[in-house]
């Protein structure tokens, strides 16, 4: 069993608060973290026949069940369960009496979050990070180019899946049920060539227009479909820092993936040995490691401080990290190898703000100081 790194912040605030909720992709370890973490505790899934049809009938007797705790599974299929939840949990007064988990961002229904507000201790479990995935031994190899072809699904390693095997089912199966109770989609065909469209945009400044002319719908259709995508936690948006160092920066977001793996089997990838002369190779390298960072805060239950920067005239820096008393200004390329034209969006941003902390993340394996900024391994990313 692979050890996550949320685990001791999730058992803490059990101690605390009445409600712990955990979000996060199909197949991210949500369940098996809950149960890890409160083995004590009864488990039940909404999606089973009998447990939905329990809960339906008489929420109240069904959550007096469980006088040690319940872990109660995929929840969002039983949104008035969060109003008896509230009202027996303000009754009892028990912390970390219900654990409530679910592949869809739930909290984000205005109605759901004013029954759970102040009650609910709220964590996102994502994909594993680089560091959970060198802490086991599943991993099957610390190449690169096979990291990010294999992605991060803790099953794919647990149980050695081929990637080409796992994310076929996996997409089929996110559409006909996630995409299905979010939204109606109509069109699934349509809906799959917006996935693989948008995985060819990762790293990109994201334009709505030119993606909805692409697949052929409309300029709503595609904000919906990348409105289901997020709340689904497949796709999330880095957004551009907003210090005013120049009048002319950019405001518009980029488009990442949470998982590489994924984005591989949607860009048609089928092997690893392809990436080494694809023309997304950078734009992956890229989007794992913002990716990652962003792992790294959600796994300590914080909102993630990451941006990008670029003004009007092409100057940019990756991914800016407002760490609170400096902010780390990071440059990322898939070369193995570190030329020091990769300094010139770092150069120029301290130009900018002096002290900022330039570091380069690349495709090597050896860390390094230089006088334009420090050097870091892909595998070993910045203290946060």
């Amino acid at each position: 069993m692979i050890q996550r790194e949320i685990s001791s912040q999730l058992q803490k605030m059990a101690t605390k608060m009445p409600v712990i909720s955990i979000t996060g992709p199909r197949q991210s370890g949500k369940t098996t973290l809950a149960r890890m973490c409160f083995p004590e505790y009864s488990y039940v899934n909404l999606e089973s026949p009998d447990v939905y049809e329990a809960a339906v009938s008489d929420p109240r007797l069904f959550l007096s069940q469980f006088p040690k705790g319940v872990i109660i599974d995929e929840v969002q299929r039983f949104p008035a369960l969060f109003s008896y939840i509230q009202t027996m949990s303000d009754e009892r007064n028990r912390p970390g009496e219900y654990v409530l988990t679910g592949s869809q961002n739930f909290l984000l229904s205005e109605k759901i979050s004013q029954s759970l507000a102040g009650r609910v201790f709220v964590t996102h479990l994502l994909p594993l990070s680089l560091s959970e995935l060198r802490s086991t031994d599943v991993a099957k190899s610390t190449e690169m180019e096979a990291t990010l072809f294999r992605g991060f699904y803790p099953r794919i390693h647990q149980m050695d899946i081929e990637p080409e095997l796992f994310y076929p089912s996996y997409i089929q199966t996110y559409i006909e049920r996630d995409v299905r109770q979010i939204v109606n989609v109509t069109n699934l065909y349509l809906f799959q060539k917006f996935l693989r469209i948008a995985a060819g945009r990762v790293g990109q400044l994201l334009n709505y227009s030119n993606i909805a002319n692409e697949v052929g719908v409309d300029l709503k259709t595609i904000k919906s479909w990348f409105s289901i995508l997020e709340t689904s936690f497949i796709v999330f948006f880095l957004q551009p820092h907003h210090r005013n160092f120049s009048k002319r920066i950019l405001k518009t977001p980029k488009l990442y993936f949470y998982d590489t793996g994924l984005v591989c089997n949607l860009l048609g990838i089928r092997k690893k040995e392809e990436l080494s002369a694809h023309w997304a190779k950078g734009a992956l390298f890229e989007n794992m490691i913002i990716a990652d960072l962003t792992k790294r805060y959600f796994n300590r239950c914080i909102i993630p401080p990451i941006y990008f920067w670029r003004d009007s005239s092409g100057n940019e820096v990756d991914c800016l990290i407002d760490t609170g008393d400096k902010m780390q200004c990071i440059e990322i390329k898939s070369a193995t190898t570190v030329s020091s034209d990769f300094f010139k969006g770092l150069d120029f941003y301290r130009g900018l703000n002096a002290e900022a902390e330039p570091i380069l993340i690349y495709g090597g394996d050896t860390n390094g100081v230089r006088k334009n900024g420090k050097i870091l391994a892909w595998n070993a990313p910045p203290d946060c």
